[in-house]
């Protein structure tokens, strides 16, 4: 079984989204949960505009803000983790 060994800054941003990683998990299906998260809020802010309870004028401010909360989405996936020396690699 492949393990991975995932960077500290990594581990901190993926706690922050409620994601707790073993070292089994591969970094694709994290970055998929992340990106998935991140689409919901997306959605859920557009939403709120045509909602009319965001305006249109502030819209893209909050659209930035939310991006900031998901800097993992900008990291390579290869600098997310690394293989564990141990582990067998597979296909």
């Amino acid at each position: 079984m492949t393990e991975f060994i995932y960077a500290t800054p990594v581990l901190d941003e993926l706690a922050r989204h409620g994601l707790r990683p073993l070292p089994s998990t591969p970094p694709q299906q994290l970055r998929d949960a992340v990106r998935d998260l991140y689409r919901y809020e997306i959605k859920r802010l557009r939403s709120e505009l045509i909602a009319r309870r965001i305006q249109k004028v502030d819209y893209a401010g909050h659209v930035i803000a939310l991006r900031r909360r998901y800097p993992l989405l900008s990291v390579p996936l290869e600098l997310w983790a690394e293989r564990s020396p141990g582990s067998a690699h597979s296909a």
